[in-house]
């Protein structure tokens, strides 16, 4: 059952990048570049998803599982440090290079040709560097 909503889920997600213009390079940079020719259209796609994860998050401040029986896990202190905002930073020059985040690099595989391969490749092979280097949290994924 774990693995149908986990396939839903991800189907819904990637349909969503889809028909919200994410997986359009040329759109995130244009929406990046606000000293540019800046396109804020994915404004809107960002400012309606805080909605529903509002309510998400208070359901789920309010439960100890989750729907399919999994534990929820207590949140974490935030912890603003130099790795957080070095991370961000990279993460961030990065997606307005390129365009393209890890959600919307995975849905573009099937028809980005081979910048979109390339693109997969060296992110996964940084998140592999990251990891043999040790330089992620311990419990969290790069």
């Amino acid at each position: 059952m774990r693995l149908i909503v986990a396939l839903l889920a991800g189907g819904l997600f990637g349909g969503g990048l889809l028909v919200s213009g994410m997986t359009d390079t040329a759109k995130v940079q244009g929406w990046l570049d606000i000293f540019g020719a800046w396109d804020p259209t994915l404004a809107f796609v960002l400012g309606g998803a805080i909605l529903p994860m509002v309510i998400a998050w208070q359901i789920a401040a309010r439960r100890d599982r989750a729907v399919l029986g999994t534990p929820i896990p207590a949140p974490s202190e935030p912890v603003i440090d130099a790795r957080l905002i070095g991370g961000s930073a990279l993460f961030g020059v990065g997606w307005a290079l390129v365009g393209l985040c890890p959600g919307p690099a995975m849905a573009v595989l099937g028809f980005g040709g081979s910048p979109a391969w390339v693109f997969f490749a060296a992110m996964v092979g940084g998140m592999m560097l990251l990891g043999g280097l040790g330089l992620t949290r311990q419990g969290a994924s790069a």
